[in-house]
């Protein structure tokens, strides 16, 4: 099983080729996973969607924010939801290149919720009409909403002792 974190998503793997790819303030890597399904993707993309942030606002309380948004229908918090789903779609397929996986795990504080429905919605809706045999063999499982956002100790204590 593939564990999906949305912070750790596979975070040193690039899905993102372009020259001024986001750059990971940890690893210094541009274009990482973590750039796309995390929080940092919600504060990056919330303005463009038209929901505007002070500076001073940490990404954890941003994306509170947005998802407070999303819970009350807002369209500019779905558009954020819908690209990061559009995102994952693709990054799914593109990691299939590189690794064998049937299942994968869904965790992360991104994936609670409405706006975390809407991100594994919009990924199926871009494997079945893009790549219909991945979504075939792909499945989404995903813990409650409690577990779901204490992900990174999920990922964690399902690593291997080496």
């Amino acid at each position: 099983m593939l564990i999906i974190k949305s912070e750790l998503l596979l975070a040193f793997a690039p899905i993102d080729y372009k020259d001024d790819a986001p750059v990971d303030e940890w690893s210094v890597d541009t274009g990482c996973g973590v750039q796309y399904f995390s929080q940092q993707a919600v504060a990056r993309l919330a303005p463009l969607a038209g929901i505007d942030f002070d500076e001073k606002i940490p990404f954890p309380e941003r994306l509170v924010e947005v998802q407070k948004l999303m819970k009350n229908g807002d369209e500019r918090a779905r558009k954020v939801y819908e690209t990061i789903g559009t995102y994952f779609g693709y990054a799914i397929a593109q990691y299939s290149e590189l690794y064998d996986f049937r299942n994968l795990l869904i965790l992360g504080r991104v994936t609670s919720g409405d706006g975390g429905n809407l991100i594994l919605s919009t990924a199926e809706k871009i494997l079945q009409s893009e790549f219909p045999e991945l979504a075939e063999k792909v499945k989404f499982r995903t813990p409650d909403e409690k577990n779901k956002r204490h992900g990174q100790a999920v990922a964690a204590a399902s690593l291997p002792a080496i």
